[in-house]
């Protein structure tokens, strides 16, 4: 017979069960969609939309994407009055924060070879899948 996760709650200690519940509401509040962190940032669509100079209905769409490209990401978030970084995670390593990716292109472009293939890695490389 398959044990329920009320079961195995129920015959954890009380002391238990609170560090459960509290560290659950952590990992809650650590992921948000860009709806939620909109709403918590106390900011409005419309409000959003002038800083963004799109349309509310833009940003209603914007927040219902999957994915996105890391420029527009980066322009929301600024829009909220926060700063966009990257975090790579592995098995075998501590996080590692990227660095070049989600900073402004202007200030993160490459000095150097300037060919007809030179961005295209780039444009690729730009786009984020938020899977929730």
């Amino acid at each position: 017979m398959a044990i329920t996760l009320k079961d195995k709650m129920k015959n954890l200690s009380p002391e238990r069960r609170k560090q459960i519940e509290v560290r659950t509401a952590e990992l809650i509040k650590e992921q948000m969609t860009l709806q939620q962190l909109r709403r918590a940032r106390k900011l409005t669509q419309v409000r959003m939309a002038k800083t963004l100079g799109i349309t509310q209905d833009s940003v209603s769409r914007l927040e219902k994407r999957s994915d996105l490209l890391l420029s527009t990401l980066r322009k929301t978030v600024q829009a909220m009055g926060g700063k966009l970084s990257l975090v790579a995670e592995f098995p075998d390593r501590p996080p590692v924060t990227l660095s070049g990716i989600a900073e402004d292109e202007s200030t993160s472009k490459p000095a150097g070879r300037k060919g007809a293939h030179a961005g295209s890695m780039g444009r690729h490389s730009s786009i984020i899948a938020a899977r929730g």
